[in-house]
């Protein structure tokens, strides 16, 4: 390859440990809908290089991919649904692994509510590359494609200073949309914290009270001029958020690319992180899942795993290290949490270790979360039991099957304490017998491949 990328910006959240439920026997957490860290390992594997291990956040491995669980009924928003099976990476037998799915009511895109998007674009010397702002207008392009005339789009960019490129302007005039993308270029430093205040600025001006409300920062996540400091934009940002605004992150190019801003403002911004490292990733964003990328069924959606200690012995929460809520937050509706696009699905995996012949109920799941337009709080919950696990881990649910496959890939690429014995050669091979076995998905194909070059990078 050319070169390694260099000023890499990750935080290593470390690994959850393992917990005896006689200790506690509640784990809580705020769901996560992000799939930025896939494709970042992804355009490193693609440019000859591993990722670093502190870029990988287990989770959004295995939410890259479609769970296949089925699409709950309309009027409750969300189903959940549980399974398990022993694990075919762990050495003794008494290990399981259960994974807890979490499916959002996907809305038909035409009774998806009209949005009001402002882009807020980068455009700093650093993003004068083609896998940046030519990407990000090529990115665009498909977006404004899908859009409809009551949707409104406005376009904020910042370089050392920020300034509107496009007042609220319908869907409709596709034209005028359409070229004031291609008019960006490159323009000086990174100011970011002038592009977000201003891209709220407008956001505000074009607000719908009815309908979806989104600031997009398309950038390479690099804030050298400002406030750089990410705690005064975040807390300009969670200030937007009681006003009904939201914000999705994307993040484009490598390089001095700041993962950790990016999806700490995405967090914060009560939206979610993707990261764009090829035209395909756009069209899945923008064509495929646009309602999802788009409308909020749910905001501070958490979820509360109770496990039963007489079957239990002890578990450990796969992932989801910088998403820890406190046990007894859970049903404090105050406490920030994760939010849910519709149709999106998330995915948890536990490593449980059952007491010798326990059988009955293995656990409660618990998920609780604030409807955006309503603001009633719901909660759902659902049992699960030990006769409800599969003998064999090749007897198991192929996409749970494949979960367990990717979050093994994953650990071991994070170096996690948990796959110190894990090798990437049996990971191969079990992702290419579910390959033969599973519909053809063109995501599934990628993955073995991507497993096949880190095994050869990491020789």
């Amino acid at each position: 390859s050319d070169h390694e990328p260099y000023d890499m910006f990750f935080q290593d959240y470390g690994v959850n440990p393992s917990i005896d439920t006689d200790d506690d026997n509640l784990s809580t957490f705020a769901l996560d809908v992000d799939t930025g860290s896939y494709t970042v390992m992804r355009n490193y594997l693609n440019d000859g290089n591993l990722p670093p291990s502190d870029s990988v956040r287990v989770e959004e491995y295995v939410n890259y991919f479609n769970q296949n669980y089925s699409n709950p009924p309309r009027h409750q928003a969300f189903g959940i649904s549980m399974d398990g099976a022993p694990s075919p990476f762990t050495q003794t037998e008494r290990y399981q692994m259960l994974r807890v799915g979490i499916q959002g009511y996907a809305v038909p895109d035409e009774e998806r509510k009209d949005a009001s998007l402002t882009f807020v674009i980068d455009v700093s010397g650093s993003m004068d590359m083609d896998n940046r702002l030519g990407l990000v207008k090529r990115s665009l392009e498909l977006l404004v494609e899908q859009l409809g005339r009551r949707d409104t789009v406005s376009i904020v960019v910042y370089g050392t200073e920020a300034r509107v490129v496009l007042d609220p302007t319908p869907g409709s005039d596709k034209d005028a949309i359409l070229s004031a993308i291609y008019s960006l270029h490159p323009e000086g430093s990174t100011n970011a914290e002038a592009g977000i205040r201003l891209g709220y600025k407008m956001a505000l001006r074009a607000y719908n009270p009815d309908g979806i409300n989104r600031v997009i920062l398309c950038s390479d996540g690099v804030a050298n001029v400002g406030n750089t400091e990410a705690e005064v934009i975040l807390d300009e940002i969670r200030g937007h958020v009681e006003e009904g605004v939201t914000m999705t992150t994307i993040g484009f190019g490598m390089d001095n690319y700041n993962d950790t801003l990016m999806e700490q403002l995405a967090d914060n911004g009560d939206g979610f992180y993707a990261y764009v490292d090829d035209m395909r990733e756009s069209k899945r964003l923008f064509i495929d899942n646009l309602t999802s990328t788009l409308q909020t069924i749910a905001m501070d959606a958490k979820v509360q795993v109770d496990f039963n200690p007489e079957v239990v012995m002890r578990y450990r929460l796969v992932g989801f290290e910088n998403r820890a809520v406190a046990d007894d937050d859970f049903r404090d509706n105050s406490v920030d949490a994760g939010e849910i696009g519709a149709g999106h699905s998330v995915t948890a995996l536990y490593e449980v270790k059952l007491y010798p012949e326990a059988y009955g109920k293995i656990a409660t799941v618990f998920l609780r979360w604030e409807d955006p337009d309503t603001r009633a709080v719901t909660e759902l919950s659902n049992d699960f039991y030990t006769e409800e696990l599969a003998r064999e881990f090749k007897d198991a649910d192929l996409y749970f099957q494949r979960a367990v496959v990717v979050t093994e890939y994953a650990e071991i690429l994070k170096d996690s304490y948990w796959a110190e014995d894990g090798s990437l050669n049996a990971v191969y091979r079990e992702a290419q017998r579910i390959y033969e076995y599973m519909p053809r998905e063109r995501d599934m194909e990628e993955f073995v491949d991507l497993v096949d070059r880190a095994l050869r990078y990491s020789e």
